[in-house]
Formats: structure tokens, sequence, C-alpha cells
């Protein structure tokens, strides 16, 4: 019994020998493939250098032809501070918010990653970042921002290298003398003068807890624009600096109630192309990158500007002799890209120089959002018309009395047109066939055309249908452009782009261009462009038309509010060749009765997009847009609908495009689908007439009845008066005779064309309530189209003042 104990004790010593030995080859192992796997990641991480740490990389802008245009902070403000100038409270603001440990760790701190998280948790994201002041400055210095483990181990490597070469105080000095604050400003010296117009030892704890949170995001932040964003970020590292025992409780409160537009002086930085820039950086944050590295992270942003393009837009934004802009609260909003691969050329954000100037300022090109008035029409009405139902551009439609929901509808000359073409509907800019045409679509139709266009929408009531949009839709110059290249590049839609490349520091490329999308079918492109292009050469758009130059587009208006009879809120004009696009609006902030835009104004719309396309297109061949093989043009006789013969006037031929292989009908009769308040008003007219018909009806019975009566009473009496004085009669003369008989037949032809009268005017009512009843169905009368002829001169006069 002895030796089988000792035996099984002896092979339980081996197994753990073994288990042991192998438990230790294991964690060998790992750790050399940790060491090999580390050393390869950080094998190639650069080394330290002073004067790089001192001066870390800006980022550039180049323009479309790689030509250097700018850095992306405009004009660079560097003010370098001494670390001893710094007041404590000041450093402390920066230490509580990005690294509390600071003065504890020796480059990357674990336990400062695990309290991120929790603070982040308890104070809101945003409370702490995980990465120390030491691994910032070696990321904004040496690193790109991609988020790898490679960057990430050498960020870490370089941080405990820096902490052995440079004190923490240096460390400091290099972190806050580099970081980027917004408006140019690079550093706490100079951040100190922009925002504050003071030197960074007068800072007080409030105006230091501002300057520490701005690094994060510093347009996102920035209290000149975003006064509460700033307000509530100042807030948290506030909170930060009292939780981490470097300000009291009472002190933190009253650095909170300081506000922040009276700690604040008025900094200006005036870039030609800062409204290009600032929509650049806008777009790249979108794709991914972060803020605080675009402006450190030494990238080359290359770009689509077009330098002259935005110069010369910038000039006439301003005011020439031919756009008398009428005050300088007028504002307008210009985009400029190519039609074919939705490259923005230029961008006119704000008339006011000082105001374009200013970094992150309001664009009224990118950032509005405002009703677009009859430019919506093509993209709401007649596209998706054409795309999902196949209409021609002959298609009829009856302009008429329209009423929805108590709300009547009417065109901008106040007058109905009868039976008019989609095309004359789309050139002449009426309201209501383009109400009727969206009434015609399915479900979402309309509001699934407008996506594919780049245009996304809440909601999309009867009245989107002619641009009056709600308070949650609305749309920008730059939406507008990137929509209306989709019709001169054959339905394909790029969606508007800035940024073309970014070149990181260590050489790697990520590629951004605007990849082509089908949003709708070529047929649907080219019809709404061949009908645009009437809309410039004898529509609304004429003012806009430049000679030579084969070009479509459309003006918009919206209304006024309550108390502006001749005026609009916003004009609109789109455009497009088959090498540019162009989309201008005007208007102003507010719009009020001492504030709105009058008819005259309405013209500037279309007068800065004639000289911009102009100057964009003079040194350049612009082919005419080509019709695709899907499309079919018939010449059409107005007079009866049918396709013209050989014997129709050719005074009485338009050439019409229909979808190929649809059915192209001998005669066009206008069907219309009828709503619920169409159904309720025609079916109350009809009931109306009916009712008024009956009644004319048993009153002419009535009368006849009585008539009947009458003539049977005077001819009883005649016959007794007869009787009783046959006697007499019998004495008396022939002549007297004779007379009686003349009073007799007199008295019955007058009864009988009495009677002949009253069926006459019988006849004549029904046949006028019979021709009231085909008015509904049947194109006007001769003696309409005569007028309406009339009136052609009329309208080709008041086309220019277009009002939806």
């Amino acid at each position: 019994m002895t030796m089988k104990r000792t035996t099984r004790r002896k092979r339980k010593q081996k197994r753990c020998i073994r288990i042991i030995i192998a438990t230790f080859l294991i964690f060998l192992s790992l750790l050399i493939i940790g060491g090999i796997s580390l050393f390869a990641l950080i094998q190639d991480t650069p080394a330290l250098s002073e004067e790089q740490l001192q001066n870390p990389s800006t980022s550039v802008i180049y323009d479309k032809n790689e030509n250097k245009v700018a850095n992306i902070t405009g004009n660079e403000h560097r003010l370098p501070v001494n670390i001893d100038d710094v007041p404590t409270q000041v450093q402390n603001a920066f230490i509580a918010i990005e690294d509390a440990r600071f003065r504890k760790h020796s480059g990357v701190d674990l336990k400062r990653i695990a309290g991120a998280i929790l603070a982040n948790m308890e104070e809101g994201w945003g409370a702490e970042g995980g990465s120390t002041i030491t691994q910032q400055v070696v990321k904004n210095t040496y690193l790109s921002p991609e988020k790898t483990l490679k960057r990430k181990a050498q960020e870490a490597y370089l941080a405990i290298q820096m902490e052995k070469n440079y004190s923490k105080d240096e460390i400091l000095e290099m972190y806050i003398n580099t970081i980027y604050f917004g408006h140019g400003a690079y550093g706490l010296g100079a951040a100190a003068e922009v925002y504050f117009n003071k030197d960074v030892s007068e800072l007080t704890v409030s105006e230091a807890a501002l300057l520490a949170g701005l690094p994060q995001r510093p347009s996102g932040y920035d209290p000149f624009k975003y006064p509460e964003a700033a307000t509530d970020r100042r807030e948290i590292v506030l909170s930060a600096m009292e939780r981490h025992n470097f300000i009291s409780s009472e002190m933190a409160e009253e650095a909170k109630n300081t506000e922040i537009e009276s700690m604040l002086s008025q900094e200006q930085e005036n870039n030609s192309y800062q409204g290009f820039i600032d929509y650049a950086i806008e777009e790249l944050i979108k794709k991914g990158f972060e803020e605080n590295e675009l402006y450190n992270g030494g990238f080359k942003i290359y770009t689509t500007l077009d330098p002259e393009a935005q110069a010369f837009t910038n000039e006439v934004m301003t005011g020439t002799d031919t756009i008398p802009f009428p005050d300088e609260a007028f504002k307008a909003g210009v985009v400029l890209m190519d039609t074919k691969t939705g490259a923005i050329r230029a961008i006119g954000g704000n008339r006011d120089p000082e105001a374009e100037g200013i970094q992150r300022g309001f664009n009224f090109a990118t950032d509005i959002k405002r009703q677009p008035g009859s430019t919506i029409k093509p993209i709401l009405d007649y596209g998706p018309a054409i795309e999902y139902n196949n209409w021609s551009t002959y298609h009829q439609i009856k302009d008429e009395k329209l009423e929805l929901d108590g709300k009547e509808f009417k065109n901008y000359d106040g007058r109905f047109h009868g039976i008019v073409s989609m095309r004359e509907s789309l050139v002449n800019s009426y309201n209501i066939p383009a109400i009727k045409t969206f009434l015609e679509l399915e479900n979402d139709q309309a509001k699934q055309f407008a996506a594919n266009l780049g245009i996304d929408l809440e909601h999309a009531y009867p009245s989107y249908a002619i641009g009056g949009f709600g308070n949650e839709d609305g749309v920008s110059p730059l939406k507008m452009a990137g929509a209306y290249a989709t019709f001169g590049n054959n339905g394909q839609y790029h969606e508007p782009y800035a940024v073309t490349k970014v070149e990181y520091p260590a050489g790697e490329v990520r590629e951004l261009e605007s990849e082509g999308q089908k949003a709708m079918n070529d047929y649907t492109a080219y019809m709404i462009t061949d009908m645009l292009k009437d809309v410039v050469e004898e529509g609304t758009g004429t003012l806009a038309r430049i000679d030579g130059l084969p070009m479509a587009g459309k003006t918009g208006t919206t209304n006024p509010p309550e108390g502006i009879s001749a005026g609009s809120t916003d004009s609109w004009f789109v455009g497009y060749t088959t090498e540019y696009t162009a989309a201008v609006w005007t208007g102003y902030e507010t719009t009020s009765t001492e504030q709105f835009i009058s008819k005259e104004d309405a013209r500037i719309s279309r007068l800065l997009f004639k000289e911009i396309m102009s100057h964009a297109s003079q040194d350049i061949e612009t082919a005419d847009f080509t019709k695709p093989s899907s499309v079919e043009e018939v010449m059409i006789d107005t007079r009866n609908g049918k396709v013209a013969s050989n014997h129709t006037p050719s005074s009485s031929i338009v050439a019409e495009l229909f979808v190929k292989g649809t059915t192209i009908p001998m005669e066009y009769k206008p069907v219309q689908k009828d709503t619920t308040n169409n159904n309720s008003n025609n079916q109350e007219e009809k009931e109306k007439k009916e009712k008024e018909k009956d009644q004319k009806e048993e009153k002419k019975e009535q009368e006849k009845m009585e008539k009947e009566k009458k003539k049977e009473e005077e001819k009883k009496k005649k016959e007794e008066k007869e009787d009783n004085n046959q006697e007499k009669q019998d004495s008396d003369d022939n002549n007297a005779s004779n007379r009686d008989k003349k009073e007799k037949n007199t008295d019955e032809d007058a009864n009988n064309n009495s009677e002949q009268n009253d069926n006459s005017e019988e006849d004549s009512e029904d046949s006028q309530e019979e021709n009231d009843s085909n008015e509904t169905d049947q194109p006007g009368s001769d003696d309409e189209s005569n007028k309406e002829e009339e009136s052609i001169e009329s309208d080709k006069n008041n086309n220019e003042e277009e009002e939806d």
C-alpha cells in the first residue's frame, strides 16, 4: 500500500512539474511574441525632435490644380508663452479636463483610462479623455489620426520616451503652445488675445475653463457662434476642476455664473476662401475626421476649389453696377459646381466681405433651410410624373379652380388657363397644374424621387408641390445645385463635394471623390431639361439667359407674410449647362413689412446666376444636351391633340417628347384624379344645377297651365255672351259680325304667340345648361381661345413676375 501511495505521489509531482513547465513556456512564448509584435509595431516609430515638438504641422488646403491656397486655419496666429507665466489655475484647467494625473504618471496612465470612462458616465461625454497630455503632444506632432493598434503602440512608446527626456512643465508648455483653439489661434497665448484681448497672466478661472474646453471641438464650442454650447463645455471643465480639488465649490459656482458674451472680445479674420474652407472642414468631419486632428495633423487637403471662379463669385456678391443690391441686410447664397462630377468650384456664403472672412461664420449657401418655391416643381411634380407614369411633355392638364382642405390655390397671375400641356405649365410656372400632377403620384413617389436627388423630406403635402415647405423641411443652394445637376448629367446623381483626397504626413492617401448613382432614367432627365430650356428661352427665366450658351433653369419665389401684397420672402434661380450648375438664393434673414423682396429685388437671383455662369463658361466649349435613344420627338397638331399630318399648318405644330415605347394617343383628353374635396364640390354643384333646372321647369309648367285655364275661361265667357246676344247679333249688320270674328282671331293669335315664346325660352335655357355641363370636360370655346390668344402678349410681359 505504501509503495502504491508513493508511486501515485510521484506521478502527481511529475504532472505538476509538466504543467508548470508548459505554463512557463506558454508565458515565455507569449512574452516573446508580444515583444516581437511590439517591436514590429514600434520599429518605424519616428525619433523625437525638439523642433517638431515645439512647432507641430498645420494642415494645408490645395485647390483643384493642387496649388496651395491657404492653411486650414486661414491666417495663423501664434503667440508662444513660457509655462512660468501661466497662472497655476490656468494650468489646472487644462490638466483637470485632459489629464488629472498628469504630474503622477510616466507618459501612459492605465488608471487614467479607467477614470476617464467613469467620468464620462457621470459627467457626460467629454468630461475626460483617455489619452494623457503627453500622448496628445506626441499624436499631434508625429502621428496620423488613424485609430489603429500600431498607432496607439507608437504613441505610448513615444510618450514614455518623452517623459524620460522632458520635465512635466516642459511637456505642459509644449501642449498649451501647440494645440489649436479656433479662429486661427495656435497656442494659449494667441487664444487669450483672440477671445479676450488679454495676456495669459490676466486670465480668470472662468476664462481659463472656456479655453481649456475648446481644443476638443474648436468650431463646435466656438463661443462667438455657439455661446450656449461653449457655456455647457465650460461648466464641464469647472466641474472637473472642482472634483479634482483644483478650485473650491464657491469658485466653481462664481465662474459658472459669468456670462460668456460679457467675457468675449470681437475677433475678425479675413480670408477670401474661408466659406469654402469651412465647408471642406464640415465635409471631412462628417466623413469621420476629428476636428482637432484636422487642424494639427499636418494633412495635405486637396479640394475642388476653382480660385478664379471663387474670386469672381466673391466680387459679384458684394454688388456691381449690373446687380444693385437694395441694402446691406439683403443676403445671398451661391454654389457653383461641376455638372458631371458634383465637384464644388465656388461657394458664395455671405455678401459681407468681413463676415465672409470669419472662420466658421454662417454660410447662406450651405447652412440655410428655406422654402424653394417653384424650383421644386421638376423635383416633386413633373420629374416623378415622367419617371413613374411615363408622361409626355404634351400631357394635358386642366388649369382650373382648385380647393384642398379648405385652402384655395391660385396661379401667380390670378387666372385659370384651361387645358394646358405639362410643358406650358412648367414654362409659365402655373401652380394648379403642378399640384394636380403631384396628386397623380402614388404613395411616396415624390419623396423617393427627391431623396434620389439628395433632398430628404419629412413630409410631402400638396403645398410642397409648389415649394410651400413646412418648418421641418427646407433646402439650401448646395442641395438644389446637387439635385438640378442630376438632370443635366443624364440622371446620374453625385453628392456635391469639396475634398478630393487627404494625404497624411506619412504619405498615405485617402480618396474622397463622390461616386455617381443612378437617380432616374435618362429620358426623365432629358425631358425635364428640354422643358427647362424653354423656361430660360421664353418663360419665367429669360432674364438669366446667356446668348449662345445652351442652358436650362427654373425660377422660384415664395409668398411673403401677411401685410405684404407685392413682394416675396425668397427668390431663387437654379440652372445648369452640360459643364456647370449654379444655384442662387436671395432674401433676408427675417422677412417683415419693412424688409422683404420687392419685384425688382426678385431679379437679383437671376442676375447673379447670369454673371457667375457667364464667367465660368467663357473659356470653354459647352455642348448642348444630347437626346437619348429612350426619348422620341413627336410633332403634335395643337388644334386637336393628334399627331400632326402633312396638311397641318406649321403654326399649329409643336414638337413634344415622349418616352419611347409608350403609346402615343391619337388625341389627348385630360383625365385628372379627383380629390375628396373636389368630388364633394363637384357633386354639390351638380345637385344645385339640377335643383335649379327642376324649379325652372316646374315654374314654366305652372305658367303654361295658368295661361291655358285663362284661355278656356275667356272662350267660355265669349260663348255665353254670344248666346245672350244672339238675337241682337242677328239684327246687327254684317260689319259688326266681321268685327267680332276679327277680335276672336286676334286673341287666339296672341295666346299662341305667348305659348311659343315660353317654349322657346325653355329650349334656350336647357341648351345653356347643357353647354355649362359640357364645359367641365371640354377645352374652352373658340371665343375663350381667342381671348387666350389676345392675352399671350400680356403673359410674356408678366412671366418674369412669377409669384408662387
